[in-house]
Formats: structure tokens, C-alpha cells, sequence
């Protein structure tokens, strides 16, 4: 059973106490995994507006379909320019803004790439991860602020948003696993501080979400039960993570609790790395 925050009525909706009602909220990557977990909980814990995407546009429906809340479906390939922007014109069309956009995107887990040493590794399989980890974001994050500093856009001439990206630990900390995914992940960091330092002027804040051991299919599920306890053990709470505390994290920062924070890095790892 889900441990949600406190739930205060509103309207027709049950609503956490985090104030996001209809605001509209791009998800990439929304259909399964962490990204699933932050729609679900964005339209019924929270009443916002979420914006379901996924490279198949039946996944995405069906995401829509199960959710409890506000949702509309778009088929995204964070890869793809020209997709990028037709989706971005629906979504203005339909909704008018983009309040918050969650670059959550990311090239699907290979255990065999993982655990391949950096020199052995193909330049052209540093691209592939690259290329949805870390030009995705920039795609994407180039979209939807072109959005959100359109004068038609401003309410008494201020304009505003909230960009969350994704990234994980070993950006911070390094690792000796994984490569491509650590130094995509590291770039994700430096697009967060970027858009905080160029955009804030726009009252455009971003912040990084660093994750620890988060347990969803691509991850937990895909360990042997050797893997998942030294990960365990990893973690001054000795446990893996849950998609939705990643999911309430984000809704904070999405929020005005952090009016006044911009550019962060929020380690969400159960206290392995404490900066």
C-alpha cells in the first residue's frame, strides 16, 4: 500500500498538500518505471494535468487509461526534432502552456553494455545512450522553454515553469560500471545548472534529481538477489528506494516550496553519497 502524504479534499479531487491542481505537466518516459510512478501520482495525489508520453502511443493510452486523474496521451521520441515539436504544438494547442516539464526519458538498461569497461565500449553505443539520455533532455528542455518565455504566455508580465531532470548518482560520485550512462547523466546535471543560471530571469527554476537504487523492472527486477542486497547494503537505510517517494520529491520541488531554490542536485539514494 502507497504511504502518501496527508490528503485534503478539493472539488472532485482528493489532493495531496502539495498545491499543483491543473497545472500541466509534461512527463517523458511516463509510461512505465519512475516515470509512471510521477504521472500517477501528479494527477490523483496531486490534481495536475499530466501529460503521458511515450515513444508508442498505445502505452500511453494505456497509462492514461489506468491513472485516476486528468491525463492526455502523446506518442514522444525524445530523438526525434520534428516529433518534438509537433507534440509540443498539440499540447499548447490543447492546454495553452506547459507549466513543468520532467525529463525522465532514458535508454533502456543493458546489462551486457553495463559491464563492459569503458575502453571496450563502441563510440557509436556512447552515442545511442547519449542520444536519448542527454540530447533528449536538451531537446526537449529547448521545446518547452521556447514556451515558457512567449510573452502570450506571462500572467503580469511574469512568465514561469519548473524543469526537473534526471540523472543518478554515479554522475556525482563516479563508478566504475556503466559508463555511458555516468557521463550521459553528468551532462544532465550541467543542463540543470545552465537553464537555472540563463532562464531564472524568466522565473524558470530546474533542479536535478540524482537516483540511488530505485526499484522498478529495469533495475530491481533485472538483479540477481546477490546484486539487489550488496545495492542494499550500499544505503544507509539498507533498503532500495520506491518509485513514488522519487514521485513525491519531485512534486516538492515542482511546487512553490522551493520558490526560492534553483539549480539544485537532489540526492534521492537512501544516504550513500552525502555531500
Amino acid at each position: 500500500m502507497l504511504n502518501f502524504p496527508k490528503l485534503t479534499y478539493m472539488g472532485t479531487y482528493l489532493i495531496s498538500d502539495v498545491s499543483l491542481e491543473d497545472k500541466i505537466i509534461l512527463i517523458s518516459g511516463s509510461s512505465r518505471g519512475i516515470g509512471y510512478w510521477m504521472a500517477k501520482y501528479f494527477a490523483e495525489m496531486c490534481g495536475s494535468i499530466v501529460i503521458v508520453c511515450s515513444r508508442h502511443m498505445e502505452n500511453a493510452k494505456k497509462v492514461s487509461e489506468i491513472i485516476n486523474g486528468k491525463t492526455y496521451p502523446i506518442e514522444l521520441d525524445v530523438t526525434n526534432n520534428s516529433n518534438i515539436d509537433y507534440c509540443i504544438c498539440d499540447i499548447i494547442k490543447k492546454f495553452g502552456k506547459i507549466d513543468i516539464l520532467i525529463n525522465n526519458a532514458g535508454y533502456r538498461f543493458d546489462k551486457e553494455l553495463w559491464y563492459k569497461n569503458l575502453h571496450e565500449i563502441e563510440i557509436a553505443q556512447f552515442m545511442d545512450i547519449l542520444n536519448v539520455d542527454l540530447l533528449g533532455s536538451i531537446r526537449l528542455a529547448k521545446a518547452v522553454i521556447s514556451q515558457m518565455v512567449k510573452k502570450d504566455n506571462l500572467i503580469n508580465n511574469k512568465s514561469g515553469g519548473v524543469i526537473i531532470n534526471i540523472s543518478s548518482t554515479p554522475a556525482l560520485s563516479g563508478h566504475i560500471e556503466g559508463s555511458p550512462y555516468t557521463i550521459a547523466k553528468s551532462g544532465v546535471i550541467g543542463l540543470t545548472k545552465h537553464i537555472a543560471r540563463e532562464y531564472g530571469i524568466y522565473n524558470i527554476r530546474a533542479y536535478t534529481l540524482a537516483l540511488g537504487n530505485i526499484s522498478t523492472d529495469a533495475t530491481y527486477y533485472s538483479m540477481d538477489e546477490k546484486h539487489k542486497s550488496i545495492a542494499e547494503e550500499e544505503t544507509s537505510l539498507k533498503r532500495w528506494g520506491k518509485p513514488e517517494e522519487v514521485a513525491k520529491i519531485a512534486s516538492h520541488l515542482a511546487s512553490d516550496d522551493f520558490s526560492y531554490s534553483t539549480g539544485n542536485t537532489i540526492i534521492v539514494d537512501g544516504g550513500t553519497i552525502m555531500i
